[in-house]
């Protein structure tokens, strides 16, 4: 019976491959990722045109609207709460901009820059509902405005939490780079669906 004698070269080799087809193998493997992200925002999306068309359909359907006797609403805050959001996705971009050119320190304070501005966004939106002459419960159009304004106020809460976790995170030398950015970006991208929702809000329930 012969023994079989095991070449030390030949079996390095065989495992150097076998890591080389292991590799290529996991990098075949496509980032679902954004995909993920794009679904998730057509589904908000979806959900929010809905109370949009529901609220377009109470305006078109009723004599009057806003029903007889509602306080009319104050532009000054909603509005420069509404300058105040739109200017913060300028600065979230510049995050964005700042970790592609592997300036890990400027994205940071870009993302601390935005959520500060979104907390203040938040905080004027509190605000109005402490004044405001009219409760949930006062007419339809009292109703509507809460839910379109509260579900969105919802969303930006959400936003400047995944601000705050992608600040965090970036804490660590090298988590984001100019080749690994992914969470910047999704927050980048969600920050815009939510400054576009509540440009369309506005413009239905304080200038329409």
């Amino acid at each position: 019976m012969q023994s079989q004698t095991i070449d030390p070269a030949k079996t390095e080799l065989n495992h150097h491959h076998t890591a080389e087809a292991s590799v290529g193998h996991h990098e075949e493997h496509p980032d679902h990722r954004m995909f993920g992200l794009v679904v998730f925002l057509i589904a908000e999306g979806m959900i929010f045109m809905g109370l949009f068309g529901a609220y377009l359909a109470f305006r078109a359907t009723l004599p009057a609207w806003p029903p007889a006797g509602t306080p009319e609403l104050e532009l000054l805050l909603p509005g420069v709460n509404t300058i105040n959001l739109i200017s913060s996705s300028f600065v979230m971009h510049n995050a964005d901009t700042a970790i592609k050119k592997n300036d890990a320190r400027g994205a940071q304070i870009w993302l601390a820059i935005t959520a500060a501005m979104g907390a203040i966004f938040l905080v004027g939106q509190v605000y109005e509902y402490t004044h405001l002459e009219f409760g949930l419960t006062t007419n339809l159009f009292a109703s509507a405005f809460y839910v379109l304004t509260g579900f969105h106020g919802l969303h930006v809460t959400i936003g400047v939490l995944a601000i705050v976790a992608v600040l965090w995170r970036s804490r660590l030398p090298g988590h984001y780079s100019n080749e690994k950015h992914f969470g910047i970006e999704a927050a980048e991208i969600y920050w815009h669906f939510v400054d576009v929702i509540w440009i369309i809000l506005f413009g239905l329930l304080y200038l329409l």
